[in-house]
């Protein structure tokens, strides 16, 4: 299902757009079935480790729920299967930032670093949002062992399900203003982008680009999404 999607990626051009633009997109990551499946499981008592109201804590308006351990398989799968394809490029970025993290082969290798620094909570997250429901501009950074890339995947279908509810990146260049971006998603496409800086090479060498990003207001329906965060929080 999902890894059969992800190899079916080119994913030279999914790094060159990471590496022109700060994000790409992931068509058809998941089927249908699979978005609903996740979907259905917000409202289940069991599987979550926390709820967050946005608004009590100034993050917009909606919920999300954070997964607890163990991870539903797909989930699980999807997230260590992401980390592989991604790691080549989330080094050679820290390399050019002069960064001296590098990332391990595995993801449990990699996870278990961040678990002896005291970031242990899980950060795979479903996101609801209703009428009028929206989040703010932001980073998901969580704690001092960051990996520079997350996944974003869309489970409603635009038109049907929801209406308004954009995913909204933005770029922030040394001495420029921001620039914004429209990710134009359908049910079960997905986006990978940069969580906090980037390497963007310059007259004088590269240079970092700071990224946020959130998502604009729903108009109608209901709105599920999928955050795949490739460190677990402090």
């Amino acid at each position: 299902m999902s890894s059969d999607a992800l190899a079916g990626y080119d994913w030279s051009s999914v790094e060159a757009d990471l590496e022109s633009e700060g994000w790409a997109q992931l068509p058809g990551l998941l089927g249908p079935p699979a978005c609903r499946d996740i979907a259905s499981r917000y409202g289940d008592e069991e599987g979550f480790r926390s709820r967050v109201v946005m608004h009590r804590h100034g993050f917009g308006r909606g919920e999300y729920r954070y997964f607890a351990y163990p991870l539903p398989e797909q989930v699980e799968a999807l997230r260590a299967r992401l980390y592989g394809l991604l790691r080549p490029l989330a080094n050679g970025w820290n390399e050019r930032l002069g960064s001296g993290v590098r990332y391990p082969q595995k993801h449990a290798e990699f996870l278990a670093r961040c678990h002896a620094a005291g970031q242990a909570r899980p950060t795979p997250l479903l996101l609801r949002y209703g009428p009028g429901d929206y989040n703010r501009l932001h980073q998901d950074l969580y704690g001092e062992h960051v990996f520079p890339i997350q996944v974003a995947v869309l489970l409603s279908e635009p038109g049907s399900g929801f209406t308004g509810g954009e995913f909204v990146l933005t770029e922030q260049r040394p001495r420029m203003q921001s620039r914004a971006t429209v990710v134009p998603l359908r049910q079960g496409d997905a986006v990978a982008f940069a969580v906090n800086e980037r390497p963007v090479p310059g007259a004088r060498g590269d240079y970092r680009v700071k990224m946020r990003h959130g998502v604009s207001a729903v108009v109608s329906g209901t709105r599920y999404a999928m955050g795949i965060i490739l460190h677990d929080a402090a």
